[in-house]
Order: structure tokens, then C-alpha cells, then sequence
């Protein structure tokens, strides 16, 4: 099996992990489990950096990966990271975040594979059954108050004025148990996560070596922020998803292709199964011709094409091109407001556009592109008006429904950038 430790620890992947990790996984085959909170219906850009990390033990080093989906736990609520209390969810909401998780995950982790093949499991199926007072014995007993309070996740929480409740602070005991499930029933001997889990995964590893007499290990991965120390997935519009229906293909295209030259190199290597050498390539691209970001083109293909599929980075990339000029023919409506989201725009009813449509010399004026009638005609006799990027030449030219963009929207522009989003209303 190839190095797969040294293969983590070049992309930047491994924070910490346990005494022996880095030989056992040489050594042996292991099974090895992450679990992902099913808080969401979608997972998020944030949580690709364990989904690589798990994706690179099984093909690289040739490991047995566990998706674990927290619907037990969801139930709960991980204190680790939070500030505050989660709100608690639903099991109707956990169980639906599960099943529209589980299509993410298949993505990246080959569940296909004869020799190593994925598995998903779910610790709604063990913790759902599980008695309060078989807990309490045969796990708690195991823990100590004080052993438990002195891990971060617990401790950052007590120095606050809302506290901890009993719930949260049952957390960590409920995912070791989930450790000793799994090391018990599917001879899972590692378990990895965020360098915000530390705590909870060495209680797994403990509660291990009590419960069973068994060797665990645990392996965390660094908890990603940008070059200005913003944690990797955040935007000021919000969360980044891996559902194209609550962030599009085009947005998930432009996230990656916006980052800064001082993250990309690192981005590239956690985020890709881009090469040392290709990767070395595109450095040297950022140090000698960093206008042309072509590092950065190469991580939103490459995140595009992963995460959906090749028609969406087709589709993604003819949008970008958009802003410049490009076709927009293909292009839905949903796009098109997509893309243009940010630009100016005007409300006009679909009766404007009626019989033989709306001229083009009072669309600009009333859209305010032209600051009057006379401005429009100069601006269409010097070239500098286009209709859904298409030039106008004519000032006698009309606008109809004909030419819309699914009857929704036309796309004014006076000059090279100067964009203008007229939106048909009823």
C-alpha cells in the first residue's frame, strides 16, 4: 500500500492524530470511519476537506471508509465549535437530511469497488434502541466528570454564561459509544474528523481500550480559514452547499475561481486530486502571471466537474463568459438571475412588450440604461447597446417577448460592462 500518511501530510491534512497511526496505516488494512452531521439537507463546502481526506485513505492508501450519518446524534446536538446550544431537530428532519446526504457523499467515496468498497451507516440504528440504563453502566462508568470537562469542546462552553446542558455534555460519550459500535461490529479501528473533534474522537479510543481491551486510533484534519484567517466556506452571501439547488453550479464555479492567490496553492492540494507536479506547475503560474489565475480556473473545474458533473461546468464556465460578452443562448432564466443578481435592474409589465413589442429607445430610457431618448440613439448609432448580448444596430429596432429569456428577463448592456436586468412582471 502506498504512504497514504505522507501523501495527507503534503495536501495539509493531518492536525493530530494518535501514537501508531502513521505505521498502522502502512501496515495494515484498516476500516475507517468520519461522521457528518445530517444538521442540513445538504453538506457544505467545509465539509470537503474530510470527505477528501476519507476519499484519499481508501484509494490511495487503500482503507475501507465508513460514512457515519449522525442521525442519532443529530438528535442531540454537537457542542464542539458552537458558542450556544444548537436548536434541536426533528427525527422526520434528521432522517430527510440523512437520505439527501447520502447522494453527496457518493461522489466522492467508491462504494463500487470489490477490494475496499465504501460502506454508509447510520447510529440512529444502534443509538435508537439503546437503553438509558445500559448507557449509564456500561458506558458512563468509564468517564469521569472531570475527565470529561477538561476537553475544549466542554471546557470553552463552562466559561460561558449560558453554560452547557446535560444534553450537549452526553455528546461526547455518545459518539465514543458509536467508536466502540462500529470497532465492534464492523472492525473499525480509526476514526477521523475536524481538529474540533480531538476531544470526542480519544474518548472513542479510550473507551475502546476499557470496553473492549482494544487499539484505536484517531486522525483529525486542520479546520480550513483563508488568508485572512476567514473559516474556509463562509461569504458574505452565506453558506457555500454541495446541493446545486441552494447554491448554484454557476455560484459554486465563481466561489473557487474568486479565491486569493495566497490560498489557492493550499486549496488545490486538500481540495483536488490534482498532482504534485501539476500543482507545482500552476505555483509557478501564480508567482509569474498572477492576472491570468489560471491556478484558480483549475480549482473551480476541477470542484465543478466533482461535485456535479461535466454539463454543469460546461454551463458554469459559458456563464462566466457571460459578464463579458458571451452567448447567452442556453441559458435558463434561473441563470440568468443568477448570474446577474447583483447587477441593476427594472420591473417592466409583459403588456409593454405586446403586439409588435417595446422600442428600443424607450426600453433604454425607461430602464434608465439612457438618461434620455436622444442618449439612447447616440448610444445605439456608436455601437455601444446590446439586447441579450446581441449588438443593437437598428434605432427603429423593437424588444418582444420573442427574444426573452423564457418570457422572464432581457439583458441590457451599455458598453463592455455596464449590465442592466429587465424582469418581465404580469
Amino acid at each position: 500500500m502506498n504512504n497514504v500518511f505522507e501523501e495527507l501530510k503534503w495536501r495539509g491534512l493531518v492536525y493530530d492524530c494518535t501514537e501508531g497511526l502513521p505505521e498502522a496505516l502502512v501496515k495494515e488494512q484498516l476500516t475507517i470511519y468520519n461522521g457528518f452531521d445530517p444538521t442540513a439537507v445538504s453538506l457544505q463546502v467545509g465539509n470537503l476537506v474530510a470527505l477528501m481526506g476519507l476519499a484519499r485513505l481508501q484509494r490511495v492508501g487503500g482503507h475501507t471508509p465508513i460514512a457515519l450519518a449522525g442521525g442519532g446524534t443529530g438528535l442531540i446536538g454537537d457542542p464542539s465549535g458552537k458558542t450556544q446550544e444548537r436548536l434541536l431537530l426533528t427525527k422526520d428532519d434528521v432522517d430527510a437530511n440523512v437520505e439527501a446526504q447520502k447522494k453527496q457523499l457518493a461522489k466522492f467515496l467508491d462504494f463500487e469497488t470489490t477490494t475496499n468498497p465504501a460502506r454508509i451507516v447510520n447510529n440512529i440504528d444502534w443509538l435508537g434502541s439503546l437503553s438509558l440504563m445500559d448507557f449509564l453502566r456500561d458506558t458512563g462508568k468509564h468517564f469521569t466528570v472531570n475527565y470529561m470537562i477538561a476537553k475544549d469542546s466542554v471546557k470553552s462552553r463552562l466559561s460561558r454564561e449560558d453554560g452547557i446542558s446535560y444534553t450537549e455534555f452526553s455528546y461526547m460519550l455518545l459518539q465514543a459509544y458509536d467508536f466502540l459500535h462500529l470497532y465492534t461490529h464492523e472492525n473499525c479501528a480509526v476514526q477521523c474528523g475536524g481538529s474540533d473533534q480531538w476531544g470526542n474522537i480519544t474518548a472513542g479510543t479510550e473507551l475502546i481500550r476499557r470496553a473492549a481491551g482494544g487499539r484505536a486510533y484517531g486522525l483529525v484534519f486542520p479546520l480550513i480559514t483563508n488568508s485572512e484567517g476567514v473559516k474556509f466556506g463562509k461569504t458574505e452571501s452565506g453558506t457555500v452547499w454541495l446541493d446545486p439547488k441552494l447554491t448554484s453550479p454557476y455560484r459554486f464555479y465563481q466561489f473557487w475561481l474568486n479565491q486569493d492567490d495566497r490560498d489557492v496553492i493550499m486549496y488545490l492540494k486538500i481540495f483536488t486530486w490534482m498532482t504534485q507536479e501539476a500543482i507545482a506547475e500552476l505555483e509557478r503560474k501564480v508567482t509569474e502571471a498572477p492576472e491570468k489565475r489560471e491556478a484558480q480556473r483549475a480549482l473551480a473545474q476541477e470542484m465543478t466537474r466533482m461535485v456535479h458533473d461535466e454539463t454543469a461546468l460546461t454551463k458554469a464556465e459559458q456563464a462566466a463568459q457571460v459578464l463579458f460578452g458571451g452567448d447567452i443562448t442556453g441559458l435558463s432564466a434561473d441563470d440568468i438571475q443568477d448570474i446577474f443578481a447583483e447587477a441593476p435592474s427594472s420591473n417592466m409589465a409583459k403588456t409593454q412588450f405586446d403586439g409588435d413589442g417595446c422600442s428600443i429607445i424607450d426600453l433604454l430610457a425607461d430602464t434608465k440604461v439612457a438618461s434620455s431618448k436622444g442618449e439612447a440613439r447616440r448610444l445605439i448609432q456608436g455601437g455601444g447597446i446590446y439586447v441579450n448580448n446581441n449588438r443593437v444596430t437598428d434605432i427603429g429596432q423593437t424588444v418582444s417577448l420573442d427574444t426573452s429569456i423564457e418570457g422572464k428577463f432581457f439583458v441590457l448592456r451599455k458598453g463592455k460592462k455596464n449590465y442592466h436586468l429587465v424582469q418581465v412582471t404580469e
